[in-house]
């Protein structure tokens, strides 16, 4: 395992080499997971590009650090990785609260992002109200209380059979996760807003979701791409939420298209 001390905070990370003169994809995690949802899409592009993947503050095995924090804050932690890895220029895929942390990156350290893959995400996600409603439920009751609400806007109906082992790992992952710091990210997420900063988004951007994400859906990725000049917006047939899980091929070969078009310097609208 790997760490490093960043903004006074211990973050875990990996970091898998790659093929010099292609670039490095970074894996930002949503709301309640760590890095490990990435995996089986990691095993289908290593080898043939820089990869990091870690567990922001407040998840996995990263320090919960000093709350409340802000989407900014997160960025700052990425940026620091970067630095420290001696990473310039990078792919930043980013699901949910991630992808808010690429769109932050990119609006505060524009010189570390070569690219951006915003995956079930959005240039603002969810309510004030929704959000101090779970807020005050977990302050509560726990996240065990939101757990099956959750799951139902991750995951498809098929993923959730009850027969599926994975299903009830990943119930595990979001139940282990640190209270203090899955609600101070639903606040620094409550709190983030980039509707304005989308428009000022220069650098090639994907934005994909899977057809049937309940937490972001596809209408609300799919306005976000029309506020980026030029991103692309793709769907994933029978995915949810955290389609890096139930459709890992799929995704790799959307992300496999975009760095190769992007490298060219191609766009689309």
């Amino acid at each position: 395992m790997q760490f490093a001390r960043i903004n006074d905070i211990a973050i875990h990370y990996q970091l898998i080499g790659g093929p010099a003169d292609k670039p490095v994809i970074v894996f930002s995690n949503s709301l309640g997971t760590d890095f490990r949802i990435w995996r089986d899409v990691i095993v289908r592009l290593a080898g043939d590009y820089g990869i990091i993947v870690y567990d922001k503050r407040g998840h996995g095995l990263s320090d919960v650090g000093q709350v409340p924090y802000s989407i900014e804050d997160h960025a700052s932690d990425l940026a620091g990785l970067l630095e420290l890895l001696s990473v310039r220029k990078a792919i930043i895929c980013g699901l949910s609260v991630g992808g808010l942390i690429a769109q932050a990156l990119y609006s505060t350290r524009p010189d570390l992002v070569q690219g951006l893959i915003l995956c079930d995400t959005a240039h603002k996600i969810g309510t004030a109200e929704s959000w101090n409603a779970r807020i005050a439920t977990v302050k509560s009751k726990g996240i065990e209380s939101i757990v099956d609400g959750v799951m139902k806007l991750w995951f498809t109906p098929a993923f959730r059979r009850p027969e599926n082992t994975a299903y009830r790992g990943y119930h595990n992952m979001l139940v282990r996760q640190p209270v203090e710091g899955y609600i101070a990210t639903c606040e620094a997420i409550r709190d983030a807003d980039y509707t304005d900063a989308a428009a000022k988004i220069t650098v090639p951007t994907l934005c994909v979701v899977g057809e049937e994400d309940g937490s972001t859906p596809p209408d609300l990725v799919k306005s976000t791409a029309k506020l980026i000049p030029g991103a692309r917006f793709e769907v994933i047939h029978d995915a949810g939420h955290i389609p890096c899980v139930e459709q890992p091929e799929a995704l790799a070969v959307l992300i496999r298209a975009f760095i190769d078009s992007a490298l060219h310097g191609e766009t689309s609208p």
